[in-house]
């Protein structure tokens, strides 16, 4: 069997609906929506656990939350140690060249985790901070070449002052060239260039952006300034955070923003978005022009959304829409997509560690054990969902460190607050903002039942004493999440 090559080019916050191919006529994605529109969209693709680690964890190791162990962001635990069966080692072992590019989010920061090369990009790295560490210090690749690009030793991605997880925004000072999403995909050409042509390759492209700093070139940056956005969602249960909010705070989750603030972190957000866009257009040229395009998967997923101001929250973490919903497209080859069945878009429940089994599915390479996600192959042949729900969770910092958890089902959503019990109930069908929430309607009082059932099974064996009998117990404290409490503002 020819084995093909897999790309997965991953984003950072990227929600689903800032895609053309979504529905949204605010924003230009010409080349992702191609993708789309020649392969398959997973419309109801999800991050279970959305934040940057977590997330990463999932998607290289193919496993649930309830596996992996990671129910938010911690720091301190060696990753090859934790988990030394990954996607990309697994592919490495069935003969595949592995080669990563951009953002890991690993700890340790320079752990490859299965490739056999890196060029590290994390976005929050800073080469100043970690020379004084000693031999074993991260170094961010991007910045190192920035310096020498520049010619100035103190170069920094970080010297607009957007601020790393700040709601606030202005365009890329430098040359466009110069950018860390342009080199990204340049350093990813670079190695399509000097990979070893007698094996398949297994090459992850990984942008940090439209994470903030919201900082895209110029031209895009006022395209987007100057045009209108689309409407903020906002519930009529968005009281239930008053007591969290941290008005004035320009990083918080919960909090209120100027419009004009708004404005910018959106047309910088957007500009992000089509910057990595055209990106995605040099890479299907560079494919075309080196003859690898019919013999090569193409993924395109982001590890989590962003809020961005629906119910005036900001950021990611929570279980809502623009958090946990992600972009999820699937590239195939002819030969294999003949195999497979149709393009077009595939509603079933997806989540993150779909991929690992999907692309391997896809190579002919066996899942290795203990995976719990699930090729997407029966999902696209029409023969069914994969499942018929989803279980997801995240320790959320600003309400006290206490979990949100929630359940996606068909046609619901169910949310339910660790820390004091509340839930919330939404029609996904009829009410795809979650906008009105029904855990109050005696009309749904079976469906917020049977989704309650949902998530005590999913929740019954768990350490923290989340279920008593058949009832959710709150106000448990988080017992194997606390060594990262102190770490969770670098989110």
């Amino acid at each position: 069997m020819t084995r093909p090559n897999i790309i997965l080019v991953c984003v950072d916050q990227m929600r689903a609906d800032a895609l053309g191919a979504d529905g949204n006529e605010l924003i230009d994605t010409p080349w992702l929506d191609r993708l789309a529109q020649y392969g398959n969209r997973f419309s109801r693709a999800y991050s279970a656990t959305p934040t940057c680690v977590p997330a990463r964890v999932a998607l290289f190791t193919g496993k649930s939350p309830e596996l992996h162990g990671r129910y938010g962001y911690r720091e301190g635990i060696s990753f090859p140690d934790a988990y030394p069966v990954t996607l990309q080692s697994t592919l490495r072992d069935a003969g595949y060249q592995t080669f990563g590019v951009g953002k890991m989010h690993v700890f340790p920061d320079r752990a490859r985790c299965g490739f056999d090369d890196v060029l590290l990009h994390d976005g929050f790295l800073h080469v100043s901070r970690h020379l004084t560490k000693g031999p074993s210090a991260a170094i961010d690749d991007y910045v190192l070449w920035l310096r020498e690009q520049t010619g100035d030793p103190s170069a920094d991605y970080q010297d607009t002052g957007a601020g790393c997880n700040a709601m606030a925004a202005r365009p890329w000072e430098r040359e466009e060239r110069l950018h860390p999403t342009r080199w990204v995909a340049d350093q990813s050409f670079r190695f399509l260039q000097r990979r070893d042509p007698t094996r398949p390759f297994f090459l992850y492209m990984s942008f940090h952006r439209p994470h903030a700093p919201f900082d895209p070139p110029q031209w895009l940056w006022e395209k987007y300034r100057d045009r209108p956005g689309p409407r903020r969602a906002h519930g009529d249960w968005l009281g239930r955070f008053d007591r969290f909010r941290r008005e004035g705070d320009v990083e918080a989750e919960f909090a209120t923003r100027k419009q004009s603030v708004h404005d910018e972190v959106r047309a910088g957000y957007y500009g992000a978005i089509e910057f990595i866009d055209l990106q995605i257009n040099r890479l299907m040229e560079t494919l075309s022009d080196q003859g690898l395009l019919q013999n090569t998967v193409i993924a395109f997923v982001s590890d989590h959304g962003e809020m961005l101001g629906d119910h005036d929250l900001y950021r990611k973490s929570v279980g809502y829409e623009g958090s946990a919903r992600v972009p999820f497209l699937l590239h195939l080859p002819r030969y294999i997509r003949d195999e497979w069945g149709p393009t077009g878009e595939v509603d079933a429940i997806a989540e993150l560690r779909d991929l690992m089994p999907t692309l391997l599915d896809a190579a002919g390479v066996e899942v290795p054990e203990g995976v719990d996600g699930r090729s997407l192959r029966p999902a696209i042949a029409g023969e069914g969902p994969v499942r018929d729900h989803l279980h997801g969770e995240h320790v959320i910092g600003q309400l006290g460190y206490h979990s949100m958890q929630w359940i996606r089902s068909e046609r619901y959503k169910y949310l339910w607050f660790s820390g004091d019990g509340h839930e919330q109930l939404f029609d996904l069908e009829a009410d795809p903002l979650e906008e009105h929430d029904l855990a109050a309607d005696p009309a749904h009082a079976d469906e917020l039942a049977r989704h309650r059932a949902l998530l005590v099974d999913a929740l019954r064996e768990r350490e923290e004493g989340f279920v008593d009998g058949d009832d959710l117990v709150p106000g448990r404290p988080i017992q194997s999440e606390a060594s990262w409490v102190r770490e969770f503002a670098r989110l």
